[in-house]
Formats: C-alpha cells, sequence, structure tokens
C-alpha cells in the first residue's frame, strides 16, 4: 500500500480549515494543522465535524517560523495550505506591523525555506477579495487591479504577488486562490451572515434587537465547503495558478437579511434613513434590527462581485450552492451546532 500523502495546514481550527482537514482525511491524506498557543482552543469546528481525533496538531504561532520550519523538516508535508492570517481589518489599523509579520513577513519565511530546501511542497495561499478595494468595475477577476484600502488587505497583496513571484523565478508549484465571501454554520460569530442568522435565531426565544453597520455593501457569498473544494482543484491542476472563487453573484447586506428574516417567518418591513433606519415585523409591530455605528468598518469596501470564468475554463469547477441555499443550510444547523461551541 502506498504512503499516505501528508497535508499541513495553517489556520486548520477555522471554518475553512476545518473544511478543508475533512476532505483531505477523505481523499486519504495524513493531516498536520497548526494551532495557536493559547488556554483555549477553538476546536468546536473539528468536533463538529468528528475529525477532532484524526488531525495531527502542531502547537505555536505563525510569527515563529524558526518552529514551523522544524516541523516542516520533521514531517516533509506533500503540500502546505496556508490558511492562518491577521484577518480583523479594525485591529489592523491598530497594530499594522503585527498583521504584515503574521499574514507577509512570516509566510515568506516559509516560502524562502521551501526554495531552499529542494524539497518538494506544493503550496497554496489563501487570498481575499478584500485586495481589490473599493475599484469602478462591475466584477473583479484574475485581471483586476488591486487596491487595497487597509493594513490588512495590502499585507494579502504582498505576500500574493510575492507568491506569483516566487512561482514564476523558480518554476515551483506555488498558488493562491482568492476567495471572496463564503459562509457555512461553522462561520465565526463576527461575521455578519452568522450574526444574523443566529440572532434571528434567538429572537424567537428572547426579546432582542439586531444591530447591524452598513446594511447596503453589496457581498458575492458563497458556501464554503464548496470553497475548499476549489482550494483542492487548484492545488491538483497540472499548472499552477492563481484562481478567482466567487459566485458571480451579489446582494446587500440588506437584502441577505430580508431574506433570512423570511426564512425565519418574519415579514420585515424598513421605516427611517442612513443611522436611523430600523426594521420592524410588520405583523407584530415588533422592533427587529437597527443600525449602530459602531459596525461601520473604518474603511468600508462597498462592492465586491467575482468572477470565476478561469477557475471554470481550466479546472471545470463551478458553485452549485446559491445565496438561499446557504441561508437554509444555516437556520438548519444553527441550533445543532451550538451543542458543540
Amino acid at each position: 500500500m502506498p504512503n499516505k500523502k501528508i497535508a499541513f495546514i495553517t489556520g486548520i481550527t477555522g471554518q475553512d480549515g476545518s473544511y478543508l482537514a475533512k476532505l483531505l482525511l477523505q481523499k486519504n491524506y495524513k493531516v498536520f494543522g497548526l494551532v495557536r498557543r493559547s488556554s483555549t482552543y477553538k476546536y468546536f469546528r473539528l468536533k463538529y465535524l468528528n475529525i477532532l481525533e484524526k488531525v495531527n496538531f502542531v502547537y505555536g504561532e505563525m510569527t515563529e517560523t524558526d518552529f514551523i520550519i522544524d516541523q516542516l523538516k520533521k514531517i516533509r508535508p506533500n503540500v502546505f495550505y496556508n490558511l492562518a492570517a491577521q484577518s480583523f481589518v479594525k485591529y489592523s489599523f491598530d497594530n499594522p506591523k503585527y498583521t504584515n509579520s503574521v499574514n507577509y513577513k512570516s509566510v515568506k519565511s516559509i516560502l524562502d525555506y521551501i526554495i531552499n530546501s529542494k524539497l518538494k511542497i506544493k503550496f497554496y495561499q489563501a487570498s481575499t477579495s478584500e485586495m481589490y478595494g473599493n475599484i469602478n468595475c462591475g466584477y473583479q477577476d484574475e485581471k483586476t487591479k488591486f487596491n487595497p484600502n487597509s493594513p490588512y488587505a495590502l499585507s494579502k497583496v504582498k505576500i500574493h504577488n510575492l507568491v506569483k513571484k516566487y512561482r514564476n523565478k523558480y518554476k515551483l508549484f506555488f498558488c493562491s486562490g482568492i476567495l471572496f465571501n463564503h459562509e457555512s454554520p461553522l462561520r465565526g460569530s463576527e461575521f455578519v451572515t452568522k450574526k444574523i442568522i443566529s440572532h434571528l435565531v434567538k429572537m424567537k426565544k428572547i426579546n432582542s434587537v439586531l444591530e447591524l453597520g452598513n446594511i447596503y455593501a453589496v457581498r458575492d457569498w458563497g458556501y464554503a465547503p464548496e470553497y475548499v473544494k476549489a482550494m483542492y482543484s487548484i492545488m491538483q491542476a497540472k499548472i499552477p495558478e492563481d484562481y478567482v472563487v466567487a459566485t458571480s453573484n451579489s446582494i446587500t447586506v440588506k437584502d441577505f437579511f430580508i431574506r433570512c428574516c423570511k426564512k425565519i417567518g418574519y415579514n420585515p418591513i424598513f421605516k427611517g434613513r442612513g443611522i436611523n433606519e430600523k426594521c420592524y415585523d410588520k405583523r407584530t409591530g415588533r422592533l427587529i434590527m437597527r443600525i449602530n455605528k459602531k459596525y461601520f468598518r473604518e474603511s468600508e469596501l462597498y462592492h465586491l462581485k467575482g468572477r470565476p470564468l478561469k477557475i471554470y475554463k481550466d479546472l471545470g469547477f463551478k458553485t452549485k450552492v446559491n445565496v438561499d441555499d446557504l441561508i437554509s443550510i444555516m437556520f438548519k444547523e444553527e441550533l445543532k451546532l451550538t451543542h458543540f461551541i
């Protein structure tokens, strides 16, 4: 029986890392995952997916590059998926130096080791639609110029460009997936889709009001398990390339909220404008949602819509789950998930 391929995943306890670990285990990989040193670990996603006991954990920080390199020497993975990042946009303004250290410098050190070691490690970088910033076009694809408007986005552009530069210079299998927003029942509670779903479920039992920020931001929302399959497909390609992964459809946060309300049985009606806009249930008159300025981003992205034509043409990948399907999946699993957190 041939030896199993070995995968190393940073950010393995996150939404994408957990789904990716499950997929690679199904593909008969031996999976190692980097977990931050902390007093509490967010293992609930891996537990929820019934793979907690099947993953090999390595405890360390992304900034501990010497330690990570020592682990790579021992583990000798075939594939390296870098999904870890300092991804909080607001915090990146407060601490741009640390953000750059995690998202750029640490990853550069790992890439340099792979190059100098002569090991045949295929490398995947998790890039993001945040790199596009606010640009005046109807959609974004691989040819769209980046226009980062936060330290987080800037650090992501820097490492994305380095991956491409190293790929061309050293002819190694280095690639990036430019993923647009993708959600699931395992999404963190700080993200707006999860926040909306969770709160509407709770509102059926408790009297509370959901508070949101810019409800007119436009996003291209997909389903995380599908996007993880896209990552895997990108790493299986004959030629390493960078790919946009998106649905090619986008809606506002407000539209997402309305669809969620109707799904759970509310009849939303809006009154007021700007920060005074509020949403009520037409049937009961109950206040459901109000705007709170503290949830507005310091550097808002107004319109993101991906054009994933290249990955469809090259790899045959196309999303199947639309936003209404996504909402149904997230509502169905919300109550079940609370038992694992």
